[in-house]
């Protein structure tokens, strides 16, 4: 038997009957914000999500699977805009992904891979060099010398050889499979989406497996993989977001989800950088090489800095996706950015929240005269509003006395 829970993302708590086993499932993988027992009425769980979205099952042997479902607060198809602009602003401005079918993430999810891997594969599967070093009992390519003396011991056959082979076993076939199989084998996708996903299965049948844990294979945009740069952005998403867990008795959760902070995160620092290349200098995501005192034990790591042309750090820049309360926006923020800035020696820094009660304010602090911003973008319109939003934001923060640029 199968029951299956719906929430909605950062919600107010629901209470829900599950098996003890199932909660207390939910409570430790922290898939959800709450999870804890009613504490008048046995067999009752409290819910509430927090900002991941998606589809997990959590399998009890012997026993019924509970389905978890959290649906996002923003529209699904502006969902897939944000992870896709993320990943290639340039190829997912004309709305590639057809979410008419399906209103849930998942089924939108599989629904769009298959008919991108489909298209892919129309023509045939892609070919191509890849880098091949085995035993073998005929020499080809070249002889791997020291480990033919470490494994052979001086005997002639068989001989370690390495080569290059042509062959459609490359790592663009192989990251479609991956994904593919994936989605077989998540909750809530559709049987007629699955049916359709068997056959792309059939299709990469002879493709190396991509075995659990292992990273996926590195691939690289060119011109001869044009026609599947849409499907292995989209199976990337799926190997990104899909988990499997196994709990002490025996207990499995499986499922796909997608954590909505680093997606908004993602989209504003990858629609940031896009907004300030007429402005030229350098754009820089998630900086490492930052720290906060002089000995380097303190360790910042901005979301998004931009350089000059002159390499002096111009702009700095954090996105949050928070709703700001009625009285404002978390101050923890602010100390945050302020931080950022005096580590940077900046006069100015800058917030941006996925909603607010107001389009922008600012705070100047006391006696530092460091003046810290708070931006909001209105992730309910349409994509090109949202991207023009940005551009007014790019063109706000480079305009700003302590840059100088107009």
């Amino acid at each position: 038997m199968t029951a299956v829970v719906s929430l909605v993302e950062h919600a107010p708590a629901r209470e829900f009957p599950l098996p003890d086993v199932v909660g207390r499932a939910l409570a430790v993988s922290k898939i959800l914000r709450e999870a804890a027992p009613d504490a008048h009425e046995p067999g009752m769980w409290r819910l509430r999500a927090g900002s991941n979205v998606g589809a997990v099952a959590v399998a009890v042997p012997g026993g019924e699977t509970v389905t978890v479902r959290i649906i996002p607060k923003v529209p699904v198809s502006r969902l897939f805009f944000l992870l896709g602009y993320s990943r290639d602003p340039r190829g997912w401005r004309d709305g590639t992904v057809d979410v008419a079918e399906h209103t849930e993430l998942l089924p939108v999810l599989a629904h769009a891979v298959e008919r991108q891997t489909d298209r892919a594969l129309r023509r045939g599967l892609l070919q191509g060099y890849r880098s091949v070093e085995e035993s073998s009992f005929v020499v080809r390519g070249r002889i791997r010398e020291a480990e033919q003396i470490r494994r052979r011991f001086g005997m002639s056959l068989p001989v370690e050889v390495a080569y290059d082979e042509f062959t459609t076993d490359i790592a663009e076939n192989r990251i479609l499979r991956a994904a593919v199989d994936r989605l077989l084998l998540l909750p809530g996708v559709p049987q007629a989406v699955r049916t359709r996903l068997m056959h792309q299965r059939a299709r990469l049948a002879d493709m190396t497996p991509v075995v659990r844990g292992q990273a996926i294979p590195a691939w690289w945009p060119t011109r001869l993989n044009t026609r599947y740069h849409q499907a292995l952005h989209l199976a990337e998403v799926v190997l990104d977001g899909s988990s499997a867990e196994h709990l002490p008795g025996g207990l499995r959760i499986d499922g796909f989800l997608f954590d909505m902070n680093r997606v908004y995160e993602d989209f504003v620092c990858a629609a940031l950088r896009e907004a300030m290349q007429s402005y030229g200098g350098r754009s820089v995501l998630q900086a490492k090489d930052m720290h906060m005192d002089e000995s380097d034990s303190v360790r910042l790591q901005p979301d998004f800095v931009w350089y000059t042309h002159s390499g002096a750090p111009g702009i700095v820049a954090d996105a949050k996706y928070k709703v700001g309360k009625r009285r404002g926006y978390p101050n923890e923020d602010l100390y945050q950015m302020l931080a950022y800035c005096t580590a940077l020696g900046l006069p100015e820094g800058h917030l941006v929240y996925a909603k607010g009660n107001a389009p922008h304010t600012s705070h100047r602090v006391r006696r530092a005269g460091t003046v810290l911003h708070q931006h909001a973008l209105d992730l309910d319109q349409q994509p090109e509003l949202l991207l023009a939003e940005v551009q007014a934001l790019a063109r706000r923060m480079v305009g700003s006395p302590a840059i100088g640029v107009s």
